[in-house]
Formats: C-alpha cells, structure tokens, sequence
C-alpha cells in the first residue's frame, strides 16, 4: 500500500475564524469549499501546490443533527477555541489495506454525486493525537486541489513533534510514508504539527503559535 499526503486541515470553531487564522500567517485566505452532510460539517480549500492543499474545516451550524461523533474531533472543540493545524490527511489507493483500528474503520461519504471512502475513528479523535493521517480513497480524477486556483503558496514540509516518535515512524513505515521527503517526525513534549509554507514573502510556518 503507498500513501500520500493529499492535504492538511486547520480545525476550527467556524469557517470564518479558520479563515482569518490562515489569512494572517499566509497572506491568503482560503476559497469556498464543500459541505459533508454526513459528517455535519463544511471547509474551504486553499491550493499549496499542484497535489497538495489546505482545508479549513469547521461544524456546520445548518446541518442537521447527528447521533454520531464528527470527524476531526470537532465534537471535543470548544466554541471559544482557537484553530489550529490539527491534522492531516493521506489518500491511497488501498484504503481497507492500509487502515488499522487505531487508524479508524472504512466509511462511504457521500455529497451529491460524489463518493469516496475514509478510515474515521468511532469517537471522532484524530489517530496519534494528529500525529497520524486521516486515509482518503477517492477516484483518481476526484481530488479537489485540481479545482483550485493557485494560490503563489508550496507546501515545503509537514514537521510531526510527537512524544512518541518511534511509533509515529512505524506506522509511517507501514503505511510506505517513510520516504515522503515532505513528512518529517521529531520528539517533543507534546503532539505538534507545523507546515513550512513557501509564500511570495517568503517562508512561513503554521502551526507554529
């Protein structure tokens, strides 16, 4: 199974809020994105590159009410809560292969015409605290960066700080993301994730505050 990063989330309070975080680090904002009806929850994109981008996601306030846990632990966050580079997603081509329990169990979203899978947790937490992917399988032709306006903004590289980096490496080695130049894994204290972003300025990082 090959893994790649397909794109990297700032978990917010609202869409609005998430916006401006990465508005005021990047000098960008980010464009409508799409709802998930499913998840009772909406995003906007911004393109970091040919492959990869960000999303902004957030609880939708018109979505109907679920009875089940959302994705991204949004659930969890507090309506006061600042956004932040909480997680982030990998696709791959093999999504019943490559996801384990702590990884989350194989779901089919649906918005509109479109489909595709995701490994989610029942308790909605990203796996390793955000230190590990969200996994996305999705048609080829489907992924939503292609859609994007460029924005001047390159993803350089996602740096990992976990308590554990040893076992963060291992599931990247089983899930063939160890070669990814782009991922880099460190120990700290706590789980961290900060994007190193190319900008016509110059070099920014999010996540970092």
């Amino acid at each position: 199974m090959l893994c790649q990063l397909d794109h990297i989330s700032v978990i917010a309070p609202s869409l609005d809020a998430g916006a401006a975080y990465v508005e005021a680090c990047l000098g960008v904002a980010p464009a409508a994105g799409r709802s998930h009806p499913g998840m009772g929850t909406h995003n906007r994109l911004l393109a970091l590159g040919p492959s990869v981008y960000l999303e902004v996601i957030a609880i939708d306030p018109q979505a109907a009410a679920l009875t089940r846990r959302r994705w991204f632990g949004l659930d969890q966050m507090d309506a006061g809560a600042a956004p932040r580079l909480g997680a982030w997603v990998a696709r791959t081509d093999d999504i019943a292969g490559a996801t384990t329990p702590e990884l989350g169990q194989v779901e089919i979203m649906r918005r509109a015409e479109h489909t595709w899978q995701m490994a989610i947790r029942p308790d909605g937490a990203v796996p390793l605290e955000g230190a590990g992917p969200l996994l996305i399988q999705r048609a080829p032709d489907a992924n939503p960066v292609a859609a994007l306006a460029p924005s001047g903004l390159h993803l350089k590289q996602l740096l990992i700080e976990h308590p554990e980096p040893d076992r963060v490496r291992a599931l990247f080695k089983r899930l063939q993301l160890a070669s990814d130049a782009t991922l880099s894994v460190m120990p700290a204290g706590r789980c961290r994730l900060i994007a190193e972003i190319q900008t016509p300025t110059g070099l920014r990082r999010l996540g970092e505050a």
